[in-house]
């Protein structure tokens, strides 16, 4: 027998035929389908569907065991069961006739296991995850099997199964965070819902309570219909059998049922109609969106653990609310206080204002939100007493008439996050997942902290906030922008110890005069003394020896005349040629006594600045120096420590 995949899910037909073999699951090694329900969705692997039907049943006993054994979620469950088509079709492909005759005890399946493991990339765009995934979860279901006592795995694949990956985990594009606009927008849109939400059923009630049961009134009045639906006297049955076919209905059951403004279809108006009553009674599952994009926005927290709290677990403050958080994956059991924010010192909820972090506005107070998911799931919590572990319940018509009160199921077709956007008229920037949700309120957490890690971190490890949450687009840009500028500050720092000396032009010391040292930024008092002589260091005249960058404020400078070239304090005059060129003299003989990086950096910058000063001057002019240097008219005086470098 084969089953047809459908987009959107399992016909009712397809889930009519499956449904016996959930309540009454095929024994190990029997025959028919095997099939897992998880969260209402049914996955089914059906061995009767390959030629290796041996193998396959093998491998979909494992899964239905691990399934229930693990309780992992529908998306997991399916890629265990995708893995098991791929290498049942991949199996055919390559044995042929001897499909029929794979499996797991059989040794001779080894290269077949290897070459399927080694041809998923193929597939899959580069650096995909999904051809780790899949081949992990075949190695889970192989490992499975061997370690259960009476079931055969030949040695060589158990070998294979419990060794080293044959392939690259690929690369995980972590999602990015929803921009403020975004996040903004979706807040708004789960406020307008939640209060939509409340309106509609509190004129579903308030219609009800004006009908009577619909045998004394009539099976086309929406009142009567919704009385006896709020007071359990019909079902969504009844609807189908008692209602007369949709072209019999008065106008305003028609636009009742398709909307205002649009007719539903003749052939099929029944459910749709079950289903509009009931949601004018219930909150629906598209409904309950609202309330996590709230709760998340509110508390920070993950979807997990918003929706994961119970009636049990609400304690009301004075002035907040109290919570009891479970994360399932981390096994982390918290009790969490949200206070509310006093109205006086809070932006208002649209504040828009420009560079203005709205960290926690009135109407993102957890325990207002809580109030609200309270009261509008009290009926629903009253009619399914077997769900205590959350808040999140919500009413739905099954295919087949059947009026479902159970827990939130998000993932739903066409009622998953994505429909709800679409029902909103919410526009968001890139990937469609509650997950960036969360991933805001830790920029915004980190934000607010100024970038320490522990407090950003303060439900997980610094190393997942470090690896998951710290790759977003925000986060990058604020860390790129305080590297920036912590880098232009020692920069600026760096430029301001070692800008080097003020070169004034002239080929003679009489070119020079005071005012001109006076305009070039110097004080009359230190122009006068730099003309005199009276700052004169040897290698340069300094403004101010006392205000060295290289010694203590107030300190008569202790580096002069070696980093005189070095400092920003140096005035260098056409008098000064000649030492110049001494110096360059000094610092070749250095070049060849120490090793080059020992060089570079004990007088690189001086180095530097030193034939930036003499690249400046006129062949006649060094030719007039060195003149003065062979007539003994110019000398160098160094400290004794010039004289004893050490190539350490």
């Amino acid at each position: 027998m084969t089953t047809t995949r459908r987009k959107g899910g399992r016909s009712r037909e397809e889930r009519e035929r499956l449904l016996p073999f959930v309540a009454n699951p095929v024994p190990p090694g029997g025959v028919g389908p095997r099939v897992v329900q998880v969260l209402g969705a049914l996955i089914a692997v059906d061995p009767a569907d390959y030629r290796c039907s041996l193998l396959a049943m093998q491998l979909a006993d494992e899964w239905t065991e691990y399934v229930a054994a693990t309780g992992i979620t529908a998306g997991q469950a399916r890629s265990y069961e995708h893995a098991i088509h791929r290498l049942c079709r991949y199996v055919e492909t390559m044995l042929g006739d001897g499909a029929e005759r794979a499996s797991l005890d059989d040794p001779e399946l080894f290269d077949t296991l290897v070459q399927w493991e080694l041809s998923l990339p193929e597939a899959n765009a580069p650096s995909s995850t999904k051809p780790y995934m899949l081949a992990s979860s075949l190695r889970v279901l192989i490992i499975r099997r061997d370690d259960h006592p009476d079931r055969a795995v030949a040695p060589t694949l158990a070998r294979l199964a419990r060794g080293p990956a044959l392939l690259g985990s690929g690369e995980r594009v972590e999602r990015d965070e929803f921009t403020r606009e975004d996040k903004r927008a979706l807040v708004r849109a789960a406020w307008k819902s939640v209060h939509a939400t409340r309106k509609r059923l509190d004129a579903g009630w308030a219609l009800a309570e004006q009908g009577q049961h619909p045998d004394r009134g009539g099976w086309t009045s929406v009142p009567d219909l919704l009385w006896g639906l709020a007071h359990d006297e019909i079902s969504a049955d009844d609807v189908r059998r008692s209602t007369p076919p949709s072209r019999e209905w008065p106008p305003e059951l028609l636009e009742f049922t398709a909307g205002p403004g649009r007719v539903p279809h003749p052939q099929g108006a029944r459910l749709p109609l079950a289903r509009r009553l009931l949601a004018s009674l219930y909150p629906t599952t598209l409904d309950l969106h609202a309330f996590r994009i709230l709760l998340m926005d509110a508390t920070g927290y993950t979807s997990e653990e918003v929706t994961g709290f119970g009636e049990a677990d609400v304690e009301f403050l004075p002035k907040g609310v109290r919570l009891t958080l479970l994360k399932n994956r981390a096994g982390h059991l918290r009790h969490r206080a949200f206070r509310d924010q006093p109205p006086s010192d809070s932006p208002a909820p649209d504040d828009e204002t420009s560079g203005q972090l709205i960290v926690n506005w009135p109407r993102r107070e957890a325990s207002e939100v809580v109030r609200h998911l309270l009261a509008l799931t009290a009926r629903i919590r009253a009619k399914a007493p077997h769900v205590t572990d959350t808040l999140f319940v919500s009413a739905a018509v099954r295919p087949g008439y059947i009026t479902v009160f159970d827990r939130w199921t998000p993932s739903r077709s066409r009622a998953n996050f994505g429909c709800w956007l679409d029902t909103m008229g919410v526009e968001v920037k890139g990937d469609r997942h509650i997950g960036r949700l969360r991933k805001s309120t830790k920029v915004e957490k980190a934000i607010v902290t100024e970038g320490r890690i522990s407090a950003a971190a303060d439900d997980h490890t610094e190393e997942t906030f470090a690896n998951h949450y710290a790759q977003g687009t925000t986060l990058r840009i604020l860390s790129g922008r305080t590297i920036a500028t912590a880098q232009q500050h020692w920069l600026n720092q760096a430029i301001d110890r070692i800008d080097g000396p003020t070169v004034v032009s002239g080929s003679e010391i009489e070119d020079i005069d005071q005012s001109l040292l006076e305009n070039s930024g110097l004080s009359a008092r230190e122009a006068e003394d730099i003309m005199t002589g009276q700052l004169d260091m040897g290698v340069s005249h300094c403004k101010n020896p006392y205000q060295s960058p290289f010694s203590r404020p107030g300190e008569l400078c202790a580096v002069a005349p070696l980093r005189c070239l070095e400092c920003r304090n140096a005035w260098i005059l056409p008098s000064n040629l000649p030492q110049l060129l001494l110096f360059k003299a000094n610092l070749e003989r250095l070049r060849t006594l120490l090793d080059p990086h020992a060089f570079t950096r004990l007088w690189g910058q001086s180095w530097v600045n030193l034939h930036a000063v003499l690249d400046d001057r006129t062949p006649e002019e060094l030719a007039q120096a060195r003149k003065h240097i062979d007539a003994g008219q110019a000398v160098l005086d160094l400290p004794l420590a010039a004289h004893t470098e050490f190539d350490a």
